[in-house]
């Protein structure tokens, strides 16, 4: 099957994962663009989501779903969300649509995290995608500098603003063999607001689409 079949069926599957009248997140990218249009498609009810991006927002409001304001909510059933790579402990890299930093807060606010990809992005060691980093602007070249002498090569996402007014530098040359403690290393450098990494907040449930349909997988 062609990617965009995949996402299409993996997005059908992740419909079914939703309890009816439920509070959930959503995250960003064009996988779950392929949810919400099945989620539109399927006539389930939601009391509500919590989004992870203005494109997000925009898409569910558009299929009818209420779009709440996180602060004005204490827990979400589950996170719907896709990965650029995720490996056997269901640790995921994340932010190649940039919205990094809001997935990550919808994420640790939810009882379950829902992935949602095709094939080519069980990898079986993190890091052959770029790692994405979010930088306030101010910290940019002591961040890169700080991110060479971990061994990685940072290059700086030109022209592109998060919705958080900052600033992206995806390192490239990283083998993540570890992902929890990268990820607690990373966040630690002074400027970083967060990184792709998702060890702290690994998905629970994997839809992995497939040649030969969509496979569910949960975490070992």
């Amino acid at each position: 099957m062609d990617p965009n079949t995949l996402k299409q069926l993996v997005g059908e599957a992740a419909v079914q994962e939703i309890p009816d009248g439920a509070v959930i997140g959503v995250g960003t990218g064009s996988t779950v663009n392929c949810f919400i249009d099945a989620l539109g498609r399927s006539g389930k009810k939601l009391a509500g989501a919590v989004s992870s991006s203005e494109a997000t927002t925009a898409r569910l409001k558009a299929i009818g779903v209420p779009v709440l304001d996180a602060n004005a909510v204490e827990s979400l059933a589950l996170y719907i969300d896709g990965a650029d790579e995720i490996d056997p402990n269901f640790c995921m890299i994340k932010g190649g649509g940039g919205a990094l930093t809001r997935e990550k807060i919808v994420a640790a606010m939810s009882e379950r995290f829902v992935c949602i990809c095709d094939a080519t992005k069980r990898v079986a060691v993190l890091g052959r995608f770029p790692l994405p980093v979010e930088v306030i602007p101010m910290a940019r070249a002591f961040v890169a500098r700080q991110l060479r002498a971990l061994g990685g090569d940072p290059k700086l996402r030109e022209g592109f603003t998060t919705d958080n007014g900052n600033q992206i530098l995806d390192v490239h040359g990283l083998r993540i063999d570890d992902p929890l403690a990268w990820e607690r290393r990373l966040n630690d450098i002074p400027g970083v607001v967060t990184n792709g990494i998702f060890a702290m907040q690994a998905a629970h449930v994997l839809l992995l689409g497939t040649p030969n349909g969509v496979e569910r997988f949960v975490r070992p």
